[in-house]
């Protein structure tokens, strides 16, 4: 099969939906994200700056698996929810944030970049930077409506949340620069093998 019809085909596959093992995939970089975030939480107690790696992971895995909109919505709201339960958590605050982290992810992936430093690609960073400022100003405005509403959350100033959401996308976006061009290879790799096995 010609590598063009490879291709369709791949798209075809995309459209019917995220296959078993592409969800096994995106579980497991979610749950690595929470037990990241839950070290991270513990090493940096004593700060505010606290790095949310979840958002790495499901932006990373919204890269690999190329999931459509709702798909996408889904992996957002799931990392949402296992932010709750993570210590520290703002109630409902995580949940929305990562939805509109996951659906900017979405959009990001849509759109045609070329970035290049050497041989590896910046575009990996560049959209889990702006997915992780995203993330973070959607939840700084929920820590405020909360506020507004009664609730007693953290109410930081605006400029140390800013030294939080940037300092927490430049981690992000090297964790997805190092991480995406092995784990691309795999996933590439494996929808090849796919295809030669169906043909």
């Amino acid at each position: 099969m010609s590598e063009l019809a490879q291709k369709r085909e791949l798209e075809t596959k995309k459209k019917q939906g995220i296959t078993v093992t592409e969800i096994l995939i995106v579980a497991v970089l979610i749950a690595a994200g929470a037990v990241l975030k839950a070290v991270s939480n513990t090493i940096f107690s004593f700060t505010p700056l606290k790095p949310n790696m979840v958002i790495a992971m499901y932006a990373l895995a919204i890269l690999l698996v190329r999931p459509r909109f709702f798909e996408a919505l889904a992996i957002g709201l799931i990392a949402g929810v296992v932010c709750m339960f993570l210590p520290g958590a703002t109630p409902y605050a995580n949940i929305a944030s990562e939805a509109i982290g996951a659906v900017v992810m979405f959009l990001l992936i849509r759109i045609p970049i070329n970035t290049k430093f050497g041989k590896m690609s910046l575009i990996p960073a560049v959209m889990t930077f702006l997915t992780t400022l995203a993330s973070g100003y959607t939840f700084f405005l929920m820590l405020k409506i909360l506020l507004l509403s009664g609730m007693e959350v953290n109410n930081m100033a605006l400029g140390v949340f800013n030294a939080i959401i940037i300092g927490t996308a430049a981690a992000n976006s090297i964790t997805v620069f190092i991480l995406y061009p092995a784990l691309g290879t795999i996933m590439k790799r494996k929808n090849t093998e796919q295809l030669t096995i169906n043909n």
